[in-house]
């Protein structure tokens, strides 16, 4: 079974409980928006994802995309429904309407955006490229780039990419060595950008790149990088594209999964140069891309969490109708009968729910610091999501491997064959520790940047946070347990805090070793953290009589198999940190 529908009762059940979607809307001044208005727009979204552009799911896997004369070709049928996208409105959604956006909440554009990614990430790759780059222009560029650039691309009508690696230079952008020359009010581009995603296609009439350079007099490292816009077409005196300009796919690699998104090799220049605009101030182009990928790292976060509710939702349609068992009457029965599968199918519903409200949250963070009434209540909310950022990418696109894998698994010998489609989820999830910072990268991000950096002030913030949430639901008879447990992690994660703040400081290795366990540690705390207020609201929502009781008293036991099963993980995250780097460190490079 391939079909995907979207699960509206978890996603309204997080935007109307856990979140208070009517309070943000109230508090960003847009009176007309509320719950209601959400469904409705969730239900549209649905239609589109569930109905048309999830079939192309598969095709999009066998067939690819491909490099012609005339450049890239995108799967059969994309710029149909990416038509459809534009013209719908969904590319719009969140845009500032300053620029023609409909200036919608950006958790709401977050469940949205859900749809697509469980629908067809290679396809919803584009828009979150596009997305990062309207957000770095609108940020970082000046007022002639935005109200130039920013309409088209805020309608969806032009897309973006973010061109930062080379062949020598990946994580370590101090490595960058595409040039860029002062010529008039522009620049020459020359230099080579690998791994670019969505970098050519049909769909539109022109790719607006955002593109790491260094100009003639930059200082060596990563203080020597300028950032710039550079047009696949040249615009004319209307504004409309018209000439080509000297920028150029010449490879589109083969990959283990998204093979629907074209990765591709942009040449730079090799007819003279690439007419390009700076981006912000010279040499400070990383402060103009770290904006573009913090929020290309939170729409990972969702990636992996739609991946990972697709192979879900075909998981249990398999289990349902795989007859395998049979009674001593002779009669047969399916598999989700059996215990180690249902282990496996309630991993990935706690997995997913716990995933959804995560990335909900942290969404939810930037529509209340742009509502915020004061500077000081929004860089509260700004150190939140900076918190939030590298668990939401790191935590929940590694633990989509573990969901997608359980996919696969739940199938058995079917799940290793292509006639299911089940396999396609498991590759496509793969790449989503990798790109946009590796694991390791968001580890460190949270330890150096998120934590060190402030004596885990932020960090410790938000523990406080679950820890009064904990105890309010200890006050709930059943929910005791849950309430301990939720605690004991807690403490794991306020451990583990202490124990880098007195160590983390002597040596990196001490750090980087500690890093991605660290990171696990708090994306488990977090989750359990989100399946106890869930368990408090439905408890409160059946006293109350109001909801769906099947759903609220499912919630209730999906929370209760979290802290049974997923909670205590942290223990033995917070233990391997404790053994520090020297094993990890002991043999030579040689002994390797």
């Amino acid at each position: 079974m391939r079909d995907y529908r979207f699960p509206y009762k978890d996603a309204g059940f997080i935007l109307n409980n856990l979140i208070d979607f009517d309070q943000i809307c109230a508090n960003m001044g847009l009176e007309e928006v509320n719950g209601e208005l959400a469904t409705a727009i969730l239900e549209e979204a649905g239609r589109l994802g569930g109905d048309v552009l999830a079939p192309l799911n598969a095709v999009a896997d066998e067939l690819g995309a491909t490099l012609e004369d005339d450049g890239v070709h995108e799967t059969p049928g994309f710029a149909d429904i990416y038509r459809q996208y534009v013209d719908n409105g969904w590319a719009s959604l969140c845009g500032d309407e300053k620029y023609g956006g409909q200036g919608m909440p950006r958790v709401l554009n977050a469940a949205v955006v859900e749809i697509w990614d469980s629908a067809c990430v290679s396809f919803s790759l584009c828009p979150l490229l596009t997305t990062g780059a309207i957000e770095s222009i609108h940020a970082h560029g000046s007022d002639e780039l935005k109200d130039t650039y920013l309409p088209n691309m805020v309608a969806g009508e032009w897309t973006g990419t973010m061109c930062l690696t080379e062949p020598a230079a990946g994580s370590d952008l101090a490595a960058v060595a595409a040039k860029a020359v002062p010529e008039g009010d522009h620049y020459l581009l020359t230099g080579q950008k690998i791994y670019i995603t969505w970098g050519d296609h049909q769909m539109t009439d022109n790719i607006i790149h955002l593109v790491l350079a260094r100009l003639p007099d930059a200082p060596a490292g990563v203080k020597g990088i300028s950032l710039f816009l550079v047009p696949k077409f040249l615009l004319d005196e209307n504004g409309q594209p018209g000439k080509r300009n000297d920028v150029y796919c010449v490879g589109v690699e083969h990959k283990l999964g998204i093979h629907g998104s074209p990765t591709c090799t942009l040449n730079f220049g090799d007819n003279g140069g690439a007419i390009g605009y700076l981006v912000g101030q010279p040499h400070n182009g990383l402060m103009g891309m770290f904006t573009m990928m913090n929020d290309a790292r939170q729409g990972v976060g969702l990636q992996s969490l739609g991946v990972s509710e697709r192979s879900y939702q075909q998981a249990v349609a398999y289990a349902k109708e795989r007859l395998q068992g049979t009674r001593s009457d002779g009669s047969r029965y399916p598999i989700i009968e059996f215990p180690d599968v249902r282990r496996m199918l309630m991993i990935m519903k706690a997995g997913t729910e716990a995933m959804r409200g995560l990335a909900y949250l942290a969404a939810a963070e930037s529509d209340r610091s742009n509502a915020a009434s004061s500077p000081e209540e929004s860089r509260k909310h700004d150190l939140r999501t900076g918190l939030y950022t590298p668990i939401v990418k790191g935590w929940i696109s590694e633990f989509a491997q573990e969901v997608t894998y359980m996919g696969v698994q739940v199938h058995g010998g079917m799940g290793f064959i292509e006639e299911t489609g089940i396999s396609q989820h498991y590759r496509d999830a793969r790449i989503m520790t990798i790109y946009e910072g590796t694991t390791g990268i968001q580890g460190l991000d949270l330890v150096g940047r998120k934590t060190l950096a402030d004596g885990g002030a932020a960090l410790q913030d938000l523990l406080d946070e679950i820890k009064a949430d904990a105890e309010e639901m200890s006050a709930v008879e059943n929910l005791a347990p849950m309430a301990a447990a939720l605690k004991n992690a807690v403490q794991t994660g306020e451990q583990a805090r202490a124990w880098l703040l007195e160590n983390g400081k002597q040596d990196r290795n001490i750090a980087g070793s500690a890093s991605v366990n660290f990171m696990m540690l708090l994306g488990f705390v977090c989750g359990g953290w989100i399946m106890g207020k869930s368990a408090l609201k439905a408890v409160q929502l059946l006293e109350s009589g109001a909801g769906d009781e099947a759903f609220m008293k499912a919630k209730l036991v999906t929370a209760q198999f979290y802290c049974d099963h997923l909670l205590p993980r942290t223990a033995s995250y917070l233990a391997a940190i404790r053994t520090g780097s020297e094993s990890i460190m002991a043999l030579d490079v040689e002994q390797f």
